[in-house]
């Protein structure tokens, strides 16, 4: 999985500059980042997945690459004491990618679709790159019961410091917000293949809160 992943970043990156050594530098601090103590389930795993689903549907995404530098760094900073983890994700996407050929309307896309992820709201409606991202980062919700039981432990884990009083009722909260929406999922295809099973499973983990 590294391996490919390794290669995934380097294919994309060398279509934006011609540096090796920053793009090298680059891959380390995105592995480094994604790899660090506590990353149960936002780690490269998160990011393989993710940008295995977005090769499946690239002839749906409008700027394929601006899509999957999204995912590189959607989750690069991630703390689960933090609020802000998305907004400065999403400044350090604009750092680093600011050293390669893309352009200030690309980087400021690429910049509002990881700010999206915070409140998983659609904040780009010119196409339907932002819905398929949101839609990707929460497909696990809608995967079978027993990934999806695999996917509260992990995230249980990164939320290790909350006694289970205080994180169950975040947990609450934060799951019954999804429930409570019209829709999980915002594209047609997503929507069809995901949103009944996601919201039996939610209904399923929160009879245990």
């Amino acid at each position: 999985m590294k391996t490919w992943l390794k290669n995934e970043w380097h294919f994309l990156t060398s279509n934006y500059t011609e540096d090796k050594d920053l793009i090298f530098e680059l891959w380390t601090e995105i592995e480094h980042q994604y790899s660090s103590k506590g990353r149960h389930y936002h780690n490269l795993s998160h990011i393989y997945h993710m940008l295995k689903q977005a090769e499946s549907i690239k002839h749906s995404i409008l700027d394929y690459d601006n899509f999957r530098y999204a995912i590189w760094y959607h989750d690069i900073i991630y703390k689960p004491t933090s609020k802000s983890n998305e907004t400065k994700s999403a400044e350090l996407a604009k750092k680093r990618l600011k050293q390669f050929k893309i352009d200030k309307n690309r980087l400021k896309t690429i910049e509002n679709l990881i700010i999206s992820t915070q409140k998983h709201e659609v904040i780009i409606g010119s196409n339907k790159d932002n819905a398929y991202l949101l839609d990707i980062d929460l497909s696990i919700l809608g995967s079978n019961w027993k990934v999806y039981e695999n996917y509260i432990s992990l995230i249980r884990q990164e939320y290790a410091i909350y006694p289970d009083f205080l994180y169950n009722k975040g947990r609450k909260k934060a799951m019954l917000k999804f429930l409570n929406r019209k829709h999980i999922f915002f594209s047609d295809d997503y929507f069809h293949n995901y949103e009944v099973q996601a919201r039996e499973n939610i209904k399923k983990e929160l009879e245990n809160y």
